[in-house]
This record gives structure tokens, sequence and C-alpha cells, in this order.
């Protein structure tokens, strides 16, 4: 397909440590030999990265998410290959060809007065080599793991699932955000904004919500609409474990009978490494939980990780995070 750099076992066996004994899970892993036999594969789930951060730095935010891909990688390949992790199950399709964007966002003068505008017009590059893919994927009955890049790629995502399934798709955001920013240049910030106003999005609701950080304007949307649910963070704080579940459950229910996709952004994640950082959140362990539960789910039919941005200090802990987060995603293969 074009735009899509497709991965082989010679492109990643260097990634792998061996050791005697053991199997890791990237030997066991599938590829494609051609996008156009991904129908043909017993293989339940694609992987594949999105090594950019353009939509970010056009939300005025700080690069750092196009590494997300590459740290993942590493660690999902070594973990073990055993009776409670299931390699055979997965496709590692590869990633999606963000070169030409991210260099071209990298020439663009920081103080050119068009500066963010341009940015967004390599973010609406992506979303079309994005949503092309989700589209094909989730039509041959694949459900997509997606590791960004920026949470502009949500509106991608939205925009494949929805044309795939012929109607507008539910989705659930853990995140500190809403992401429903006005219908200015495309970037990190309005990429459900952009998925209601084209008709892709239905049911929209944001669990973890940080008071903080959401315009009054964007309050009054969500409460507007009777499509959209929120709940604060700051809510759910003073409640136990036992309480943040329950909560969960509500919102899992307010769509999961009709198609939805799930988007964890990172940025909910208390002190993780990501675009905005932030030392309130949910406990990385409360997040597995929540994905683990998502997926039990016969109509979830995508999952996106977004806005982790790690660095040489912590590149190995943000990818053993997001293989958590792929391997409890994928884990009820086993039910």
């Amino acid at each position: 397909m074009e735009s899509l750099n497709l991965y082989n076992l010679r492109s990643i066996e260097k990634l792998i440590t061996k050791r005697d004994g053991e199997t890791r899970f990237g030997e066991k892993i599938n590829f494609l030999d051609a996008f156009e036999n991904l129908e043909n594969s017993k293989a339940k789930y694609v992987l594949f990265g999105i090594p950019e951060d353009i939509g970010i730095r056009a939300n005025h935010g700080k690069p750092g998410a196009a590494k997300a891909w590459s740290a993942c990688l590493k660690s999902l390949l070594n973990i073990q290959h055993n009776e409670f992790t299931f390699p055979d199950t997965l496709i590692l399709l590869g990633e999606v060809d963000c070169k030409p964007e991210m260099e071209k966002a990298g020439n663009i003068d920081s103080s050119d007065p068009n500066y963010y505008a341009k940015l967004g017009d390599l973010v609406e590059e992506i979303d079309d080599k994005v949503s092309r893919l989700i589209e094909k994927i989730v039509s041959a009955g694949k459900i997509p793991i997606i590791i960004g890049g920026g949470h502009n790629n949500a509106f991608a995502n939205i925009k494949g699932a929805s044309k795939a399934i012929n109607k507008p798709v539910n989705i659930l955001n853990i995140d500190a955000h809403t992401d429903l920013r006005q219908l200015e240049h495309r970037h990190s910030g309005n990429g459900f904004s952009y998925a209601k106003h084209h008709d892709y999005l239905a049911k929209y609701t944001i669990f973890g919500l940080h008071k903080n950080y959401t315009p009054q304007y964007i309050f009054e949307e969500i409460k507007s609409n009777s499509e959209f649910k929120f709940q604060l963070f700051e809510e759910l704080n003073l409640l136990s474990k036992k309480e943040h579940l329950a909560a969960y459950y509500s919102h899992l229910e307010f769509l999961k009978n009709q198609e939805f996709g799930l988007e964890v952004d990172c940025d909910a994640i208390v002190n993780f490494p990501s675009s905005a950082k932030s030392p309130s959140g949910f406990e990385l362990n409360m997040m597995r939980n929540f994905i683990k539960i998502a997926s039990e789910e016969k109509n979830c039919k995508y999952i996106h990780f977004c806005e982790a941005a790690p660095n040489e200090q912590n590149k190995d802990q943000v990818g053993k995070a997001l293989a958590y987060f792929i391997t409890d995603f994928m884990s009820k293969v086993a039910d």
C-alpha cells in the first residue's frame, strides 16, 4: 500500500535479543508479504506506528511523540512468548511513511506568520494516509492497534473506521483533554471536532477530563449535546479504585452497543513522559485495567495509543508501558 513501510522479519530481527531456552514475542509475530494479503491472514490484530509529532507542534505543543513507535517496537519484540502472550494473533504491519511531512515541517521557519497553518497542511496529508489504511484494515475484519504520534491522528482513525462500517463510529477517549477545539488548521487539539463536523463521529465520551485545561465553550458544547459525555478526573480522584472501575463501566455502557474505538492519550497517565506530561492523572496499572475491560467488548473496532514522548533517558520505560498496553488489549484471545 502506498505511504506504508511494510515490515518483514529482516526489518526487525536486529531488534530482537535472543536467549537460549527462551522464545521472544518478535520471533513468533506475523508479517505480510503484500498488504493485499491482509484478509487471508488468520491473525486478528494489526499493529502499526505513526512516527510523527507535527500535529502536536501545530497545536503549540512539544515535539517528541514521533519517537514513541521505535521505543514501543523494541520493547514489544523482546517480551516473552509464552502461554499468556499471543504473537500469532498479531500482524506487525509496519509504519506510516511520515518522513516527507516530518522533513517539510522541520524546514518551516517558526517565525513565519503562517507557521502553524503550514504545519496543519502537513497534518492533513498524514490524515489522508492514516484514514485510508484504517479503512482497509477494518474492512478486512481486523482490529488495528495504532501507536502514534499525536492525537491529531484520532481524526484519521475515526474517519477510516467510519468509512469501513458505513456509519459514524462511537469513541471512548481516556484523556485529560477533549480535543474538541475550534475548526481552525488541523492539529492535535481538534481531531474530534473535525470528526464530528464531517459526520464520522457518533457518541463521544471523555473519561478523566482535567477541568483546568478545558475551555468553557467546550464544556458548554458537551453539555448541549446528548451524544457527548464526560467524566472529570477531579471527581474520580475522590473515589476508590473499585469506584473508578464502576465509573468507567458506566461510560463504556454509554456506547458499547455500537461499533466504537478506544483512544488512549498518555497525557492522562500521571507523570508519564508525554507531550503534555502531568503530575496528576491515572496510575499506569489503572490504565491497564481500562484497556483490558474495553478489549472484551465485541464492538471495539480499534485502539490508539498517542502522545507518548520518550527521550534517551526514559525510552525503555515508555516502550515497556506501551508493550504492556498492547498485550493487555490482545489478551482476550485467550478467553
